[in-house]
């Protein structure tokens, strides 16, 4: 519907509360040789071959922390947490051997988040929002939304790693799973406000919830023909806009 057709100043607007988000960046991470922490403890000495059967992203702890000398911004640590799958053999086409690991990675991207003295208190029993501290300051940081795809596994191999031995700290070197990962994320930084928008009066669906009577096989005779789960698609059909090269993208092949 078009906008001239609402009058900002009129009962057609209302107050609402959202999140505004002030400032957001997106990234395409490759993650290379990533630790995997197998909970089984060392990966045994008769496993030569590994493979990455699922990953998952299981957990994301976020820290947002304002920016000195640079007001309005701040830095969002990111930390990681994967849930692996991994499928070890003693040998190729062997029986396979089914462990489960975790792995850890961190990053760091730096958004304009604004800045707010007030504190929120809430009826129902929701936290407030905004904290004071030891000089009085009112403390209102804008919350981090972390948005992520499951990770793509890219490479799984056995590599020797070291890890902390003993209480001096010492390194010894032990066969591990490193994992290398492909991750898309999308970071913001939101902030509640209020807003006015335009509204249209609700009105009752005139459709019916009707409740069909037909037999199974009427109901079946009215779906359409799946004629594409009979046709795979080809390279040509998958890129947009015909924009086919022929070329399958690397550097020794052609069409």
């Amino acid at each position: 519907m078009s906008e001239s057709n609402f009058d900002m100043s009129s009962e057609k607007c209302v107050p609402i509360k959202v999140d505004r988000v002030f400032d957001s960046c997106s990234d395409k991470d490759c993650l290379s040789d990533i630790q995997v922490t197998l909970e089984c403890g060392e990966l045994p000495e008769c496993i030569r071959i590994v493979k990455s059967r699922c990953a998952s992203v299981s957990d994301i702890c976020i820290n947002v922390e304002a920016i000195p000398f640079n007001k309005g911004f701040y830095s969002v640590d990111l930390t990681f947490t994967f849930d692996l799958e991994i499928i070890g053999y003693e040998r190729a086409c062997g029986t396979p051997t089914t462990f489960r690991g975790t792995a850890y990675i961190t990053k760091n991207c730096i958004l304009y988040g604004s800045e707010s003295g007030v504190k929120t208190f809430f009826s129902d029993g929701t936290p407030s929002t905004g904290s004071t501290d030891e000089c009085c300051n009112t403390v209102n940081l804008p919350r981090a939304v972390v948005s992520v795809v499951e990770p793509i596994v890219l490479e799984t191999k056995i590599k020797e790693c070291c890890v902390p031995h003993g209480e001096e700290c010492s390194c010894r070197k032990t066969r591990s799973v490193v994992v290398t990962l492909g991750l898309f994320s999308v970071v913001e930084l939101t902030r509640p406000v209020t807003i006015m928008v335009p509204t249209v009066d609700y009105t009752v669906p005139k459709r019916e919830c009707c409740v069909e009577n037909d037999s199974p096989c009427e109901i079946f005779e009215k779906l359409k023909f799946p004629s594409e789960e009979f046709s795979p698609l080809t390279i040509r059909d998958t890129l947009h806009d015909g924009d086919f090269t022929g070329h399958c993208g690397c550097d020794t092949c052609e069409s």
